[in-house]
């Protein structure tokens, strides 16, 4: 994946301004405030909440 790592230090959510963690797939950045994952597409981040999908609960 072509993201570098000082990027992904000041990558914030869109809808709460906190702070996002890339998935162990680097395939999304999940934001753990609102339980949503942003995708990304082609190496490129999707960080707009309407692209936004809920996290499954793991119970």
């Amino acid at each position: 994946m072509g993201i570098q790592k000082d990027l992904l230090e000041i990558l914030a959510c869109p809808k709460c301004k906190g702070g996002l963690t890339l998935t162990p797939q680097e395939d999304g950045f999940i934001c753990e405030a609102c339980q949503i994952l942003y995708p990304i597409e082609d190496d490129i981040p999707v960080l707009l909440e309407e692209e936004a999908k809920p996290l499954k609960k793991t119970s």
